[in-house]
């Protein structure tokens, strides 16, 4: 099957369903409120709709949006990932613009940040500019400490010392959602916060935790659970059968090694906080999480999940290659593909573009005895390839053969005006001293779109555009920026082989 074919396993109306049904009933459980520690992505959820075919990748959204007229909305972000300049690989931003763009995001879709949390402050210079900034708009920001005496010390995690030195946020709603970009990005330590303070007010609040990943009621060995670990592979994250849930009620659940190893701790907590036994027998239990009966076609969803760990796999080569992650990520990866039985070759783009990259070799092709190959798969299953020239780069070959194989257009008839190239060759070469003037995607995107003004093939070709939108797409070397940028736009799911482009160390 194609993995960018429109076939659905996954039943997202059946998941915003049952998921809203579990919040509110685990909301209910609760006289005062319930905070919700709500991870993964809000939006742009592309991992999940990768490997459930049918998910949405906004349903978090829908799901937000729909509790809204009874949920206040917190946002943590850790200090030290400010500070680092942690980046979003998806997306290629750093961490406080992804809070400051969720922030966007949510007043789009009608929901207002009731505060944002700065958890593990201590003074960075970083942390510090970004509370001003959002201070300075008008955004309630709470600066929250390492917390005393965490994880050994109860008696002093649970008193005026530790939970106790934080301020205490004031909410409205009997759901409070607590979220932020990344893990530990403080959402665990911020809820317990708020449930000591309430409860030394005598109110009688909860925690729960909500996150797609892993699917609990689905098993271990579960490809749809294996891409998870290998999704998590840079943070050491592995999944695990849920011994205290086992224990509890002799079932079955599957979760990962964070939750497993925190439980013990965060039930005598929660004991200590409230005086009594605790909310949950296992780490199981604390969540509400629905995206396994969501599930339709078990077949189709495990095909796209190890279609997945291929995916995986090539952006650790190539974060190794750039020294982004250690070798021990890229093993962990190969080890959980040869688990499944999944060679990278599963993915089809991968040999079509080495073979049109050895194709430039045989031909003479390429650009300074560079020969770089790419190959995207449309959604009807047709394979495009295209190849680097001194006049553009492969990325941008590829996206000008594709818009022509789905816009019809025969390969004799040019899409850019031989003017337009030589104009913007010059621009780069006499103005910005570029090394080369070989155009890279976002470049002749610009070009294409200046042509179909006066050219009605280019102006067709434009209009295609958006069929790409989802393709699967395998490059035999890693991208210039302006190509993964012009990549990205497309939502295009990007796999490149582990090696560069050019010898030179800046790329531009």
């Amino acid at each position: 099957m194609s993995a960018v074919g429109h076939a659905a396993g996954f039943d997202n109306d059946l998941y915003l369903r049952e998921q809203k049904k579990a919040i509110l009933d685990r909301t209910g459980r609760f006289t005062n409120r319930l905070y919700l520690e709500f991870g993964g992505k809000l939006f742009f959820d592309y991992h999940a709709a990768r490997v459930l075919p049918g998910y949405d990748p906004n349903v978090k959204m829908k799901l937000l949006q729909e509790l809204s007229g009874r949920a206040d909305f917190l946002l943590c972000i850790y200090a030290g990932d400010i500070e680092r300049k942690k980046m979003r690989a998806d997306f290629g931003h750093t961490y406080d613009v992804d809070a400051m763009k969720l922030i966007d995001d949510l007043r789009e879709w009608g929901i207002q940040i009731r505060a944002v949390v700065i958890t593990r402050f201590d003074g960075q210079p970083s942390a510090r500019v970004f509370r001003n900034k959002l201070e300075r708009q008008g955004i309630r920001v709470y600066t929250h400490r390492f917390t005393k005496g965490y994880p050994t010390d109860i008696d002093v995690i649970v008193s005026d010392e530790g939970y106790g030195a934080n301020d205490y946020i004031e909410t409205e709603h009997p759901l409070v959602v607590v979220t932020g970009p990344g893990p530990g990005s403080g959402k665990l330590a911020t809820c317990l916060s708020q449930l000591y303070h309430e409860h030394r007010r005598g109110l009688a609040s909860g925690y729960a935790k909500f996150e797609t990943f892993p699917i609990w009621n689905i098993p271990l060995k579960h490809p749809v659970n294996v891409a998870y670990e290998a999704a998590t592979a840079d943070i050491g994250d592995f999944n695990l059968v849920d011994p205290f849930h086992l224990e509890a009620y002799g079932q079955i659940a599957v979760n990962y090694n964070r939750d497993v190893e925190v439980f013990p701790v965060l039930k005598r907590i929660i004991e200590k906080i409230t005086g009594g036994p605790s909310f949950y027998k296992s780490p199981t239990d604390m969540g509400c999480n629905a995206a396994g009966f969501g599930i339709r076609d078990d077949g189709l969803v495990r095909e796209a999940a190890k279609q997945e760990l291929v995916r995986r796999y090539f952006r650790y080569a190539c974060e190794y290659a750039l020294g982004f992650v250690e070798k021990e990520t890229v093993q962990r990866a190969e080890l959980l593909m040869r688990e499944l039985g999944v060679e990278p070759e599963l993915r089809r783009v991968v040999g079509s573009a080495r073979a049109a990259a050895g194709e430039a070799r045989a031909a003479g092709q390429g650009n300074k005895g560079i020969f770089v190959g790419a190959a995207m798969e449309l959604r009807d299953g047709t394979i495009v390839t295209g190849k680097n020239s001194p006049l553009m780069h492969a990325a941008s070959a590829l996206v000008l053969n594709a818009v022509k194989r789905l816009a019809e257009i025969p390969d004799k008839i040019h899409l850019l005006s031989p003017s337009i190239i030589e104009s913007v060759g010059l621009l780069k070469k006499d103005v910005f001293g570029a090394r080369t003037v070989s155009l890279d995607l976002s470049e002749v995107l610009i070009c294409l779109s200046i042509n179909a003004a006066t050219n009605p093939m280019a102006h067709l070709a434009l209009e295609k555009m958006k069929d790409l939108q989802g393709c699967e797409v395998h490059i035999t070397h890693i991208p210039t920026p302006g190509d993964e940028s012009g990549l990205r736009r497309f939502g295009i799911n990007l796999t490149t082989d582990p090696v560069f482009s050019s010898k030179h160390l800046f790329v531009g």
